[in-house]
């Protein structure tokens, strides 16, 4: 039973919105590239900007004005406008900033996050509530698989602690009523294709 009630913990953890910097963070962890700090520090900072902070402060301007009602949960029609300014933040950081021009690790990770936001949206379109969590935590967890085969690195008890927080976030999601299991599919689905589909540029 105490498990069960610390389940929803996972749910904010493991928020979309954190994913971008979870995955550049652990990038350069396990790349050995700080010894570039000031490149660390720069990336870190435009990531924390256009995935936390942007997105923290419109939802509480959203949430003042009613257009959503939750951190972590939202119906067909809240989701539109989070999705869509989340796919412009994204495209805005792969457009824009010149500092992945010698990082295609995470270009194409941040590339993959535009594209499963484009592959929500379009399941909002159809009235279809796919798992963003399940997007989220698939997608990092696929890229962290992705960077131990290209950087030739055994991440294996990170690859196995990702694969337990998939298990977590999912049982979160279940226990919340947030999700029904094809929803959970479906998102994790999107998660791990949006990242497998551009595999074959930097891998």
């Amino acid at each position: 039973m105490d498990l069960k009630k610390a389940l929803p913990f996972f749910s904010y953890v493991f928020h979309p919105i954190f994913i971008s910097v979870y995955g550049t963070f652990f990038y350069f962890l396990v790349s050995q590239m700080y010894v570039y700090d000031t490149l660390f520090y720069m990336i870190l900072l435009q990531v924390s900007i256009l995935t936390v902070l942007l997105p923290l402060s419109l939802y509480y301007l959203f949430l003042s004005i009613g257009l959503v009602t939750s951190f972590t949960e939202a119906n067909l029609k809240e989701r539109k406008v989070p999705i869509m300014i989340q796919a412009v933040l994204l495209f805005m950081l792969i457009k824009f900033s010149n500092s992945f021009d010698t990082i295609p690790e995470l270009y194409y990770f941040f590339l993959g996050g535009f594209f499963s936001s484009i592959l929500a949206f379009i399941a909002v379109v159809v009235k279809f509530k796919a798992s963003l969590h399940m997007i989220a935590v698939c997608s990092l967890a696929t890229f962290i698989y992705a960077l131990s085969i290209h950087l030739q690195v055994q991440l294996i008890n990170s690859i196995a602690f990702m694969i337990v927080m998939i298990g977590f976030v999912a049982s979160s999601r279940l226990y919340m009523k947030s999700h029904t299991p094809i929803e959970l599919v479906i998102g994790s689905c999107i998660g791990i294709i949006s990242q497998v589909s551009f595999w074959y540029f930097w891998l």
